[in-house]
C-alpha cells in the first residue's frame, strides 16, 4: 500500500507552539522533506528527533516531488515542512501535494502555527472576508496588475513583505490604494514581537526615517463598500440622464425598470428621474 504525505505545521517563532500530534509524527514517519534541511535540523534537535531528512525547496519542487511520489507510492510515509509554519501556503508544497492527489496518495494536514492567521487576528481589522496575497511579484508590470486589483478588494488582505523590500511596497500600496489603515506585525511570536495599527501614510511616515528588521506580515483594510458604492455614483453622473436611461434600455429592460435602476444608480428615488424625463421636459 502506498504511504502518507503528512503537512506538519511548524512553529513561526517559539517552539512551544508545535502540536504533540506533530512531534510524535516527525519521529514516526521514514521521512522528513523540508524546505531548508540546515533550519530544520535545528528543531529536531530541540525535540530529540532522529528522523532522516530530504531537501524540498522552490528550486528543486518539480524534480523533488516526482522523487517523493515515488517512495510514497512504495509505502514510505513521508512528512513535509516548511521553514516556519504551515507547508504549501506561499510554499512549494503546493506541487508536491497536488501531485499526490494525482497520484492517488493520501495526503493529511496537522494543523498549527500560520503566520498569516495570527496576523488576522492581531490586525484590529475585519477578520469576517479576508483573502491572502503573499509576496507581492518581483517583476514590476506583473506586480502593478496585482495592485490594480487589490485596490478595489473589499476583503481585508493580507501580504508578506522581507526588511529590504518593506518601504518601497509601502510607498506602491499608498500610491495605488490611497490611505487605508494597515497594521504591521513583525517577527510575531518572538521576543520582539510587534504589532503596529496605523495608516499606509504613517507606516510610510515611520519607515522611510527607520530601518525595519524582522520578517513583516501585512494587514491591509479594503475598500469599503460605502466607497465603492459612491464611486459608482459618480460614474453615472458623469453620463447624462437619458443615457443612462438607454444603457439599460437597451439591455431589454422596460422604462420602468429601467428608471428604478438608474434612480438606484445614481442615489436618487425613481420619482426625481420621472419628473425629470416627462415633467421637466414638458415644461422645457
Amino acid at each position: 500500500m502506498a504511504g502518507t504525505l503528512y503537512l506538519c505545521a511548524t512553529p513561526i517563532g517559539n517552539l512551544g507552539d508545535i502540536t504533540p500530534r506533530v512531534l510524535d509524527t516527525l519521529a514516526q514517519v521514514d521521512l522528513i522533506a523540508a524546505e531548508d534541511t540546515r533550519n530544520s535540523i535545528k528543531l529536531l534537535n530541540h525535540f530529540a528527533i532522529k528522523t532522516p531528512m530530504t531537501s524540498y525547496h522552490e528550486y528543486n519542487k518539480v524534480e523533488k516531488a516526482h522523487q517523493l511520489v515515488s517512495q510514497l507510492q512504495a509505502g514510505k510515509n513521508i512528512a513535509l515542512i516548511t521553514d516556519a509554519g504551515t507547508p504549501a501556503i506561499s510554499d512549494p508544497g503546493e506541487v508536491l501535494v497536488r501531485m499526490c492527489q494525482e497520484n492517488n496518495i493520501n495526503v493529511t494536514s496537522l494543523p498549527g502555527p500560520a503566520a498569516c492567521i495570527v496576523a488576522l487576528t492581531l490586525s484590529g481589522l475585519c477578520t469576517r472576508r479576508f483573502c491572502f496575497e503573499g509576496f507581492l511579484p518581483s517583476d514590476k508590470k506583473e506586480k502593478m496588475q496585482v495592485l490594480e486589483e487589490l485596490k478595489e478588494e473589499t476583503r481585508t488582505m493580507i501580504l508578506y513583505e522581507a526588511p529590504h523590500h518593506l518601504a518601497g511596497t509601502l510607498k506602491e500600496l499608498f500610491e495605488v490604494l490611497g490611505d487605508r489603515r494597515i497594521t504591521l506585525c513583525r517577527e510575531l511570536t518572538k521576543r520582539f514581537e510587534t504589532i503596529l495599527p496605523t495608516t499606509l501614510k504613517g507606516a510610510l511616515d515611520i519607515y522611510e526615517q527607520k530601518d525595519p528588521r524582522g520578517e513583516y506580515v501585512l494587514v491591509l483594510e479594503g475598500k469599503s463598500l460605502e466607497e465603492k458604492k459612491q464611486e459608482q455614483i459618480v460614474g453615472w453622473e458623469s453620463m447624462s440622464i437619458e443615457a443612462h436611461m438607454e444603457h439599460y434600455l437597451a439591455k431589454g429592460l422596460d422604462e420602468k425598470s429601467a428608471m428604478k435602476q438608474v434612480a438606484k444608480d445614481r442615489g436618487v428615488g425613481k420619482r426625481d428621474i420621472y419628473n425629470y424625463l416627462h415633467v421637466e421636459k414638458e415644461n422645457g
